[in-house]
């Protein structure tokens, strides 16, 4: 699967589960109802969703460029954790709103969900590259020499 439904599957999938793990989350660490989180956790998810789709086009736009289009594991790091950093500077101002707590506060929560949440990007992507394949982004290009075979090497050194 490829393109942009590959993009609106990862996406929908990715955020459904983590509404679930970010609402059971904030209602630990807040001490507040899940019917004062769920709603919370709605606003982030839909935030993200649209974030997450920008992130990821402009970080296949990059990868694409890349002499190594391997997702190694130092990649796929940096790709969770890319995403969450340029993430809280949306979400900060919007727990501290919506729960009626400081900054300060509502960065400490996002922070908690900052350690959770790209655990769970690296093994969701993980898997789902497993079930789906990684986008033509992360695959390597195919060599000229395998489709010209012989007769293009011996033309390409003259």
């Amino acid at each position: 699967m490829q393109g942009i439904k590959r993009k609106i599957v990862y996406v929908t999938a990715f955020e459904i589960i983590g509404m679930a793990i970010s609402t059971a989350w904030l209602t630990l660490l807040s001490g507040e109802s899940p019917t004062s989180t769920g709603p919370l956790a709605l606003m982030i998810t839909s935030i993200a969703v649209v974030w997450n789709l920008l992130y990821n086009t402009a970080f296949e736009y990059w990868e694409i460029r890349q002499v190594s289009r391997t997702r190694t594991v130092k990649r796929r790091i940096l790709h969770a954790i890319g995403f969450q950093i340029t993430l809280v500077m949306y979400l900060i101002p919007l727990i501290a709103w919506w729960l009626h707590i400081s900054l300060w506060q509502a960065f400490v929560l996002d922070f908690a969900l900052m350690l959770i949440i790209p655990c769970y990007s690296f093994i969701f992507n993980y898997i789902f590259d497993g079930l789906f394949d990684v986008p033509l982004s992360a695959q390597q290009p195919v060599e000229n020499d395998t489709l010209q075979g012989s007769a293009g090497r011996a033309s390409a050194s003259n």
